[in-house]
């Protein structure tokens, strides 16, 4: 195993930093000119089952940023054929499942994964970057069951998602063994990556915060407990993040994680004053990222003031970085804040 840069992993755990560690969620992507050049000639599908070029496109952000972590370049949706589930990634549009699940007869049809005879590309890309090219922690992750039953439910994109709550909400029998299904598939999925040399994992609730408190209670919560309690044993930091989903930020504290994702939604001060004491992660608006210089260093300043209010703070966007945000304004936003945060320290 080489020797990392292990910044990241200390504030993920609340351990004191010499500076603020810092990652952006979709940074290995579509905003680098080198990943567009590769899309000429492959597809998402094509890149993420070559492992080579996977852990290309993966450590490409590291060396170009110098950001703290990499994360595993590959899509939420991967794991679901390995069920049963077949998804087509459409241009424009996202996954696409033809056959939506509309019973429990479906749920019951739904297979169980097996990682290394699955999604064997996904582990050799983990094995090529941690044993051999990385020199900063790999983040691991996958889609939470709420996120994944709305693709599959809905068929693709929604923007309501009012299909997987009337599912929900009509076919409980039905949504719970759902939940457990895709349960198992996170934490066998979440296990194998980690002992292909995963450092740290995240979980991608993307779409929950359509869901007020209480059904996120009722219908999510108990599945979110059950993953992350099994996942606490493989001991690696673990991370929850959802979009638009503020009012749940007490909920995510709650589970046995080591740390809460904040979208821009929620200040970090806001979240210390609402008692989240675990590492936080985020938070800047990746719009922010196309307006002036002058304008991204005054909010990344402001939010990097409520990080070092008190440990265990990750700088990262409140959401994925956009496809036309300039490259060198990433590599200088992670400059900064690596030396604001370590004069603050001083």
């Amino acid at each position: 195993m080489r020797t990392i840069n292990d910044t990241f992993l200390k504030a993920a755990r609340g351990e004191k930093t010499d500076y603020t560690p810092v990652w952006y969620m979709r940074q290995a992507g579509r905003s680098q000119p080198e990943y567009r050049k590769l899309k000429e000639k492959y597809s998402l599908f094509e890149i993420t089952h070559e492992p080579e070029l996977c852990a290309y496109v993966t450590r490409l952000p590291v060396e170009q940023y110098h950001v703290d972590a990499a994360i595993l370049y590959k899509d939420i949706m991967s794991p679901l054929p390995s069920i049963g589930v077949k998804v087509e990634i459409q241009s424009g549009i996202g996954p696409v499942i033809d056959q939506p699940i509309r019973s429990l007869a479906d749920v019951d049809n739904l297979g169980q994964m097996d990682p290394e005879s699955d999604v064997p590309y996904v582990l050799e890309t983990i094995r090529l970057l941690t044993q051999e090219q990385l020199d900063v922690p790999l983040i691991g992750f996958a889609g939470a069951p709420f996120t994944l039953a709305s693709y599959m439910i809905e068929g693709g994109p929604s923007k309501n998602y009012n299909k997987t709550k009337a599912f929900m909400y009509a076919e409980p029998n039905a949504w719970f063994a759902l939940m457990d299904k895709l349960a198992e598939m996170t934490v066998t999925y979440v296990r194998a990556q980690v002992k292909a040399g995963a450092h740290a994992v995240q979980i991608f609730d993307s779409w929950v915060g359509a869901l007020n408190v209480e059904d996120y209670r009722l219908f999510i919560k108990p599945v979110m407990e059950r993953i992350f309690n099994e996942l606490r044993e493989l001991n690696v930091p673990l991370i929850m993040f959802g979009v638009g989903a503020s009012h749940l930020a007490m909920e995510w504290h709650d589970l046995p994680i080591n740390v809460v994702g904040l979208d821009w939604r929620l200040p970090i001060q806001e979240a210390r004053a609402m008692g989240i004491t675990k590492t936080v992660q985020g938070n800047l608006d990746p719009a922010i990222l196309l307006a002036p210089w002058e304008v991204i260093e005054e909010r990344a300043k402001a939010i990097l003031d409520q990080g070092l209010a008190q440990p265990g703070h990750i700088f990262n966007l409140g959401h994925g970085v956009f496809p036309d945000v300039n490259p060198e304004t990433l590599k200088r936003l992670t400059a900064f804040i690596h030396e604001y945060s370590a004069g603050k320290r001083e």
